[in-house]
């Protein structure tokens, strides 16, 4: 018997078959046709909102990923099996983020070339949440880039230009990051959030991991009792101020560690983007939107000061 996942497949490449076969005689028209963007899928929220930074209006990007949706959740859709079928070029965040991808692709029938966005980022011990440093956003822009122009080398000075403008404003985003944590007291620089999901922030912005309520990369593992206990004892212990909820996580046992170690679970709105952007229209719907409410949300509970 063919399980639930195998079954999104086999429904799936049998109707991109079907559309391919109605198609008749058309042909796809050749990336470097100027009249056609490139046709780019992007795996998460992130590498879709750095694709079309860089791409701009030479590219159309299909995002398999919604908002607010674990990664480790995902199921491909119809949709997204045509238009992995059809694209030009597959970018996605690597790092085994994205555990589905290559089944998904060979059902897809996609032989097009797959860009790891991660190539020369520095890794940090197989953690996946890359984007969480702005520099290694620029490195993942420019391999973006990269991938563009080999595509697409009639496009490739818009291409150079649109990552150049995008690097100007990652590096405004990380000056500002950096002098609003800077503006917090050096004793309270602490962090304790739903999952380990930002160790590369952490990294960059000297602010020190006292723990997470999911002890791990993936949002399926689970604490169990005893972690429980430890973890509300090094919160009190280390003087943590607040717990950060995430948006794409259930606050529910943040705000249970929270009442047992009597501090602030910040959740709601003001809840941290970590596995994925926001809608349209929230305060993460861009990745220079997430990082600065992350930043802005971190520094007032940390400070204490209204937001």
């Amino acid at each position: 018997m063919l399980s639930p996942l195998a079954r999104v497949f086999s429904s799936a490449a049998l109707l991109v078959l079907f559309a391919a076969g109605c198609g008749g005689g058309d042909t796809h028209p050749s990336p470097s046709d100027p009249a056609q963007p490139l046709k780019v899928v992007a795996t998460t929220t992130q590498v879709a909102d750095f694709a079309r930074n860089v791409g701009g209006d030479r590219v159309r990007v299909h995002q398999l990923l919604r908002p607010n949706v674990d990664p480790h959740d995902y199921e491909p859709s119809p949709a997204d099996m045509k238009a992995i079928a059809e694209a030009d070029v597959l970018v996605k965040n690597g790092v085994g983020l994205e555990k589905w991808l290559d089944e998904t692709i060979s059902a897809a029938g996609f032989d097009g070339p797959v860009v790891d966005a991660s190539q020369g980022v520095p890794i940090r011990d197989g953690d996946p949440h890359i984007w969480h440093n702005p520099l290694n956003v620029k490195t993942m822009a420019a391999t973006i880039e990269r991938a563009f122009a080999a595509a697409d080398p009639r496009d490739t000075a818009a291409y150079q230009a649109n990552r150049a403008a995008y690097d100007a404003k990652l590096d405004a985003l990380d000056g500002e990051i950096s002098k609003k944590i800077e503006s917090v007291p050096a004793d309270r620089r602490t962090l304790v959030t739903n999952h380990d999901a930002f160790g590369y922030y952490l990294d960059r912005y000297k602010l020190t991991f006292v723990g997470s309520i999911i002890p791990s990369f993936d949002t399926s593992a689970e604490l169990s009792a005893k972690q429980v206990a430890d973890l509300v004892a090094e919160i009190k212990a280390t003087g943590v101020v607040a717990i950060f909820s995430e948006a794409s996580l259930p606050p529910k046992t943040a705000e249970a560690v929270g009442r047992e170690a009597g501090v602030t679970v910040v959740a709601g709105q003001d809840a941290l983007y970590g596995d994925s952007l926001g809608p349209e229209g929230s305060a993460g719907a861009t990745y220079l939107q997430m990082e600065e409410h992350n930043t802005d949300t971190i520094v007032n509970a940390l400070r204490g000061t209204a937001a």
